[in-house]
């Protein structure tokens, strides 16, 4: 029998040590098909409770592991205590895996640690302790914790629901139990559904359906149509695509030439033929655009700290000092935007976060410096929460979601 801790093991060290992503680095190993979902469940497993992990082996060794046996713990820790493998395989696994790797002089140390660790109490310390308990780094829980309180934890331990797929057409056919699929959960959308599993097939080629997620979707429903639309930060695409139905033309903006070839290949598959997809950055001024759109879109590169429920990596990759230029990007892009709309016409702004200064703060700062734009009432049939400034959707409230969406008006 196959050793099952070393896919995982290759997967997750070019993550720790090649700073990899870690869907780019499941994509391109070489991972036994048959035990796929299996790596996959552990890779994810571990990178999403790291910090927990890592408080059990530095609460139980005298000193430091090595990366790779650190890793090697990790991997055989999550399968003890989350997948409730049997004690003696895993450390038979751990050890195996220890000298296959050339390691085996820490072979007898991970068989001690594996056979003789006990779970450490949580730290007394408010925000330490809910570091650890929702595995998330120190700085992230301190800015949840004073932002939300006693949502917190709740906020940043909240799962993801599943797969959200919007239909064009042929849903019905996908809705039942059978073919790879689960029962679906329905959303307040139409036509859209969150799977626990669902296994794509040739309708995702023929533009029956494509994968988008709930957050976007509610973004999109709450815009309002118009004549044409500027997508500023558009890929992959499924914003541009859904809104294309609302307005005569969307022009899709992106930074980097390959994600906007993304961009066509989406616009292709769904049909989507007034959506013109644009290779440009959004923080250089375009003349060409100036008071030329009804409604120009920014849904702003930000910390991401609203969706760690689907991307776990942002846990090991995000860093306090990133958020003061991820805001200056913010303002740059809601600066040129702000040029861009037409008088009359509507501003909105977005992100996957959930720390106020790059939502209720950005959406301030704005106005302040933009006499000439008014804030709107926004509302959403998906759950949310009302800030000053906009609508704050919570992982925990609105079905594992987590962003923000605001809304301005150009006077003149």
């Amino acid at each position: 029998m196959n050793n099952p801790f070393v896919d995982p093991y290759i997967v997750l060290n070019k993550v720790y040590s090649g700073g990899k992503y870690l869907k780019q680095s499941i994509a391109e190993s070489d991972i036994e098909p048959a035990n796929k979902n299996r790596t996959v469940a552990i890779c994810y497993g571990v990178v999403e409770r790291d910090i927990y992990l890592n408080h059990i082996i530095s609460s139980n060794a005298q000193k430091s592991p090595k990366s790779a046996v650190r890793l090697i713990l990790k991997i055989a820790l999550y399968a003890l205590e989350f997948l409730k493998w049997h004690g003696y395989a895993v450390v038979d696994n751990a050890v195996e895996l220890t000298k296959k790797l050339g390691k085996s002089g820490a072979a007898g140390f991970v068989n001690a640690f594996l056979r003789s660790y006990k779970l450490p109490e949580l730290p007394e310390q408010a925000d330490e302790r809910l570091s650890v308990s929702a595995s998330v780094p120190l700085w992230l829980a301190k800015k949840v914790r004073r932002s939300y309180r006693g949502q917190a934890e709740a906020i940043l331990t909240s799962p993801s629901l599943g797969l959200c797929v919007r239909f064009e057409r042929n849903a019905r056919s996908y809705l039942c139990e059978g073919g790879g699929h689960s029962a679906p959960v329905a959303t307040p959308f139409k036509d859209v559904y969150i799977f626990k599993n669902f296994v794509r097939d040739e309708g995702f080629f023929a533009g029956d359906y494509t994968f988008q997620s709930i957050g976007s979707v509610a973004i999109c429903h709450a815009i309002c149509g118009g004549e044409r639309l500027l997508d500023m930060c558009a890929a992959p695409g499924g914003k541009s695509v859904l809104l294309s139905k609302k307005f005569t033309s969307v022009t899709a903006c992106e930074l980097h030439p390959h994600r906007a070839e993304l961009i066509k290949a989406y616009c292709a598959r769904m049909g989507a033929a007034n959506v013109t997809a644009v290779c440009a950055d959004g923080t250089i001024f375009n003349g060409l655009y100036e008071g030329a759109f009804d409604a120009v879109l920014v849904d702003a590169p930000c910390s991401g700290t609203g969706v760690i429920n689907e991307n776990p990596d942002i846990k090991l990759n995000r860093r306090e000092e990133d958020i003061p230029s991820l805001m200056a990007t913010q303002s740059a892009l809601l600066d040129n935007a702000a040029r861009y709309v037409k008088a009359g016409g509507r501003l909105y702004y977005s992100t996957c976060s959930v720390l106020p200064e790059e939502n209720d703060t950005a959406a301030h700062n704005f106005l302040a410096a933009h006499k000439n734009f008014a804030l709107l009432p926004m509302d959403s049939p998906l759950a949310h929460m009302n800030t000053r400034y906009g609508m704050q959707f919570l992982p925990h409230i609105s079905m594992g979601a987590g962003f923000f969406l605001t809304a301005f008006e150009r006077e003149g």
